[in-house]
């Protein structure tokens, strides 16, 4: 998926209905340092308890050089690599500035094909480039810690508004009630909504707080279902999802005519702009997408 195979598409489609039925997803995003993926893994421990299969899909920066990962994120969850109700895979983001590997999505449909129960998707902690999430995962926790400064980083990037619930994570170190009081100030702030994100204290290196996260990203998710935003979100993701491809793959069109076409290339270098060349790639895919009669005036 990460190479976008285009078998992909073949390989979702064989599973029929079972790709369609998507699992709930919790994504969970922050600064680095935040603790995100002990705070992960510390959850998956308790829904282990309760019975569920879940699946880990952590997203890592890529090298800009050799295109590598790191994947700390599955180092930092060795604890349940021998367990056959959880999958751990990490993803390259290459490049995908949304902070999300461009084949979550599909990830997110097989992992639900193969009967997991619920998807946690963890970005890539870059700061000012997560927000993406909030348009795949039904609820979206995001995770602060005391004494990083984190508050006013997490305001300038616009992700103090996607959160659906906050975790304080390392709540044992010193200024963590400043951090909670901080987070309540700047949500007063803000307009009345008819959802407003809870604040858990967390220590996830300890598994405290987990289990009252776990009971806010339930009241989360009761709440959109009930309000009916939940199906508004379902059909919100299907359109994105849909609009993705139709770009990812004119994308690739495009750059298969500029490299095997020399007159549009040099036509594109002579002008120094991209416009008219864009233009001509355009009109040549609607050309081939829309049928002759229909383009035929009648």
């Amino acid at each position: 998926m990460e190479q976008r195979d285009p078998s992909i598409r073949h390989l979702l489609d064989s599973l029929g209905d079972r790709a369609a039925v998507v699992p709930p997803v919790l994504g969970f995003t922050g600064a680095p340092g935040t603790g995100k993926s002990t705070l992960v893994d510390s959850l998956v421990g308790v829904l282990r308890g309760r019975g569920e299969r879940v699946a880990v899909l952590a997203v890592d920066p890529n090298s800009p050089y050799s295109g590598g990962a790191i994947l700390g994120d599955r180092i930092r969850m060795q604890r349940h690599a021998l367990d056959p109700g959880v999958y751990i895979r990490s993803m390259g983001a290459r490049g995908h500035l949304g902070g999300l590997s461009v084949a979550s999505r599909e990830a997110i449909r097989l992992l639900g094909a193969f009967g997991f129960d619920r998807v946690i998707l963890e970005t890539v902690g870059v700061g000012q480039s997560e927000l993406e999430i909030a348009a795949i995962a039904d609820t979206t926790v995001v995770v602060l810690t005391p004494g990083l400064g984190d508050g006013v980083q997490m305001i300038k990037a616009g992700i103090m508004e996607i959160a659906d619930v906050f975790a304080v994570n390392k709540a044992d170190l010193p200024g963590a009630q400043k951090t909670v009081q901080e987070i309540r100030s700047m949500l007063h702030l803000g307009p009345r909504l008819a959802w407003r994100p809870p604040i858990v204290t967390t220590v996830a290196a300890r598994g405290e707080g987990t289990e009252d996260l776990l009971d806010a990203v339930r009241r989360h998710r009761e709440q959109m279902q009930a309000s009916g935003e939940a199906r508004r979100r379902a059909e919100a993701r299907l359109k994105d999802e849909a609009a993705d491809l139709v770009g990812e793959w004119a994308s690739a069109e495009a750059r298969r005519l500029l490299d095997s076409e020399p007159e549009l290339a040099a036509r594109l270098l002579a002008d120094g702009m991209p416009y008219a060349a864009a233009e001509e790639i355009l009109v040549r895919q609607t050309a081939r997408l829309v049928p002759e009669a229909a383009r035929t005036d009648p």
